[in-house]
């Protein structure tokens, strides 16, 4: 069967890279399955996409608001009406069951839908002048060129929550997607190509990060850097970006806690905490790593989340009988592996999974057990430690003050949840929990669309993304006075 070989897409056109070098998209369920061939673009390719962005924003930020948001609305038609094939080829290459799929470009769906509106509220504010006969007042205005880098994660609903408040703002983009799932983020080109994007404004390049990604966040033509991904390579596009005091919007890692106490509904936290826990094989920033359990239901509630978690099936994402799937990919698989053993060296339980699968329908894929490790203590690295995969660390505390501490003890801050019927604890743990989002009886994934999405501490730095803000990080104020007298 003949592989297809996909091409970047740069100043309206799509071309190979210029070394003419290939990397593999592979099936995460099946490693011999090849998706794919995707370029493996070098600076010179990523300069040109720079240059033609740079040069493409001169005409595209003279389109009025509602111009723009037309062609993106165009996109969004055709999102819709491919929203299957769309979520089958995400389930191929990244891994995650259909049911998360198809989840995940609903989302998307309704990202695009939020903010091609939010093109139409680009909203500035007059004010009395202190002098008689001027007139003054803000206006927002489009940066310029940006860079967007998205995640494997959540292939195609990060794009659309970047790309389209990038666009209907009136900026041009080069948009590179994560090496494990270059195909989906084509498939969204595609779309806005086909829509009518004009030359230039939009611009696909693939490729290692390592290699292209310092000229996407240092070249002076870059206005801003949208990141989604580890805290790691956050650091470091903060670090290289700020030297050309380029504006920087950094979504990063999370060690998301979940506080149960004694007065909780038991069966709904253990459903929630094994659903952020193990969707997306907790390759989510927002799944649940620790549940912080008081002591008097630690043991019922541990019983409970055995019972159920021994329920999950795990297999190829494409057989809707299956409700995880495997890692995304090699080194994701053998980083949870090797933070599984750490975890065991540093003596904590394993009471579920804790190996990778073996056997007919494993042998080919990166599969591992659900995990659950208990005699956690705080401080071990499993607990303290991003580890973006299907382990939960729990960790048993005597108090609610103690359990808000254990919580906020880590260097991330992205969203908590905690589960009670006590208003005054409840309300505490919302003002004093150290992260962006937080929740009160839901999961700690749980976000909409209208309301702002990042972190604080380690796990975000600039505006967030999504809501409001989305569309306010890709404009600039600029005050005008008018004197008419």
């Amino acid at each position: 069967m003949d592989i297809t070989t996909y091409k970047n897409y740069i100043d309206g056109e799509w071309r190979d890279s210029i070394s003419k070098k290939t990397f593999l998209d592979i099936n995460p369920a099946n490693k011999e399955e090849v998706i794919g061939y995707f370029q493996q673009s070098s600076v010179a390719d990523v300069r040109k996409a720079i240059e033609s962005a740079a040069q493409a924003f001169k005409e595209w930020r003279r389109y009025p608001p509602a111009k723009r948001a037309q062609t993106l609305s165009r996109a969004l038609v055709l999102l819709k009406e491919r929203k299957k094939n769309i979520a089958r080829d995400l389930t191929l290459e990244e891994g995650k069951t259909l049911r998360e799929s198809r989840a995940e470009v609903e989302s998307a769906i309704k990202e695009m839908e939020f903010q091609i509106g939010e093109g139409r509220r680009i909203f500035g504010k007059s004010s009395p002048s202190e002098k008689e006969k001027v007139f003054s007042y803000t206006v927002r205005q489009p940066l310029g060129a940006v860079s967007i880098l998205s995640p494997w994660n959540f292939p195609v609903n990060v794009p659309c929550r970047k790309l389209t408040p990038a666009l209907v703002a009136g900026n041009t983009v080069v948009f590179k997607p994560a090496s494990f799932t270059p195909l989906s983020g084509l498939r969204l080109v595609e779309m806005f190509v086909e829509a009518g994007i004009p030359k230039g404004v939009l611009n696909f390049v693939t490729g290692s990060g390592s290699e292209i990604g310092d000229e996407m966040v240092t070249n002076p033509s870059i206005k801003a850097v949208s990141f989604t991904g580890s805290t790691e390579i956050g650091l470091r596009i903060n670090s290289v970006a700020s030297q050309n005091m380029t504006k920087m919007q950094l979504e990063m890692g999370g060690k998301n806690p979940a506080v149960v106490l004694e007065d909780a509904d038991l069966e709904l936290a253990a459903d929630d905490i094994l659903l952020a826990a193990y969707s997306c094989s907790g390759q989510w920033c927002t799944s649940t790593s620790r549940a912080i359990l008081v002591e008097k239901i630690a043991n019922e509630f541990i019983d409970i989340l055995i019972e159920k978690a021994k329920k999950i099936k795990v297999g190829d994402g494409l057989n809707p009988d299956i409700t995880m799937g495997p890692l995304a990919g090699e080194s994701q698989f053998k980083k949870v592996l090797d933070y599984i053993e750490i975890g065991r060296e540093e003596g904590a339980k394993i009471i579920v999974g804790g190996k990778r699968m073996e056997g007919s329908g494993y042998d080919k894929g990166f599969f591992i057990e659900p995990t659950i490790f208990v005699d956690v203590n705080p401080e071990m690295r499993i607990a303290q430690e991003e580890i973006f995969g299907p382990v939960l660390s729990i960790i048993r505390v005597n108090s609610f003050e103690e359990a808000l501490k254990v919580a906020n003890g880590v260097k991330y801050g992205l969203s908590s949840s905690i589960y009670t019927k006590d208003v005054s604890k409840a309300l505490r743990f919302v003002e004093d929990s150290e992260v962006g989002l937080t929740h009160l009886n839901l999961p700690t994934s749980y976000k909409e669309v209208h309301l702002p999405f990042g972190g604080i501490k380690s796990s975000g730095f600039g505006l967030p993304e999504a809501g409001e803000t989305g569309i306010e990080f890709f404009t600039e104020n600029k005050s005008v006075y008018i004197n008419y007298g």
